[in-house]
């Protein structure tokens, strides 16, 4: 069985990545350029079916972006889960709209479709699901929702690059969609993020937003930021890209023998129709979840992560009073154990052997 401290996430970058960085460098031409244009388009391709691409600085600007250019802004209301990384909520408040915090569902841990539309008022104008821990979220019947009520649907995929719904790509539901290329996701850039549309007005909206308002230089059409992706960001990128299909295929061997083998703590479910891609593996605790983790790290050298223990609503940064029932059980019992395709079968079974005995011992 293997030794050492096994981390939650680890990052994959070799010789390939430096090799193509390096090459960007000896080019001179380290701005936005032929790199980020052949990164969206082979990004469209290898993921979205070919649905077009934009890449930016970060997955955050991608939200923030999307959301503007989809014409978000004060006045408006778009329904998000409480259940997620705060940038989610935030690039809503960013527009002047107002995040409306739904409950999620606690097979998958994302949002719960009946909530979601009893808090559609006059005012909403979006829903924006995620596709949390790689799973995909019920988008198919958030797009039907979305279409009866006359409202846009955004999706949050910054965790879901390759899932799919009965056989639909994530990222292909929304009037826009964005995946995070942040160093621990499941694929990376770097830092960075792809927003993927098939509204060509957003697509353009989106091109001058993230170049200062311009789509020729000096001529600046509206307001915009510089949240441009560098080529250099956009090299590591292509590489990677390569890759995320096998990378994929472990993750989803790295899940399903922590399912076969974990006892005494809830593991993972995936829907029917649905590709999971384990950005996370994430199971829950119903005691002690804190004592849990500590245990494995203490006990085992096994690292182990808590996405999320604060929810959205609770964070300082919005301080609302929510009734949220769903949300508050998964924050106070996830926690997501390594599934990291640099995983060894020594790995798994040390994870599977501490997790069990933790388990049994109620830890």
């Amino acid at each position: 069985m293997s030794t050492g401290f096994i981390p939650a996430a680890k990052p994959l970058v070799g010789d390939e990545e430096r090799a193509a960085v390096d090459a960007v460098l000896v080019s001179g031409m380290l701005a936005q350029g032929a790199e980020v244009s052949s990164f969206e388009k082979e990004f469209s391709e290898v993921l979205l079916d070919g649905r077009s691409s934009v890449a930016v600085n970060s997955g955050t600007s991608g939200l923030h972006l999307g959301l503007l250019a989809a014409g978000v802004g004060p006045g408006d209301e778009v329904i998000v889960p409480s259940f997620t990384f705060a940038a989610t909520a935030n690039s809503v408040a960013l527009t002047g709209a107002t995040p409306v915090f739904a409950d999620i569902e606690l097979e998958h841990y994302c949002l719960d479709l009946d909530h979601v539309e009893s808090l559609i008022t006059d005012a909403t104008k979006g829903i924006m699901p995620v596709h949390l821990y790689g799973h995909p979220a019920n988008i198919a019947a958030f797009r039907r929702l979305a279409d009866r009520r006359d409202i846009k649907l955004f999706e949050d995929a910054a965790q879901a690059h390759g899932a799919a719904l009965d056989g639909q790509r994530v990222g292909t539901f929304g009037d826009f969609a964005m995946f995070s290329l942040y160093p621990t996701k499941n694929m990376t850039s770097g830092e960075g993020g792809m927003v993927s549309t098939g509204d060509p007005v957003i697509e353009r909206n989106l091109r001058l937003l993230r170049n200062q308002g311009m789509e020729r230089q000096y001529e600046n059409e509206l307001v915009g930021f510089n949240a441009r992706m560098t080529d250099l960001h956009a090299a590591i990128g292509r590489v990677q890209l390569g890759k995320i299909k096998g990378w994929t295929a472990q993750r989803q061997s790295n899940a399903a023998f922590l399912t076969a083998n974990i006892q005494g703590v809830r593991t993972p479910a995936t829907a029917q129709g649905a590709e999971h891609v384990f950005h996370q593996y994430t199971v829950r605790v119903d005691e002690d979840r804190d004592g849990f983790a500590a245990a494995l790290k203490k006990e085992y050298q096994i690292g182990s992560g808590v996405y999320y223990p604060i929810p959205n609503h609770r964070l300082p940064s919005f301080k609302r009073v929510e009734d949220l029932p769903n949300t508050e059980i998964a924050s106070r019992e996830v926690l997501s154990l390594p599934v990291h395709p640099s995983l060894t079968g020594g790995d798994l079974e040390r994870i599977v052997v501490a997790v069990n005995q933790l388990a049994g011992a109620g830890a």
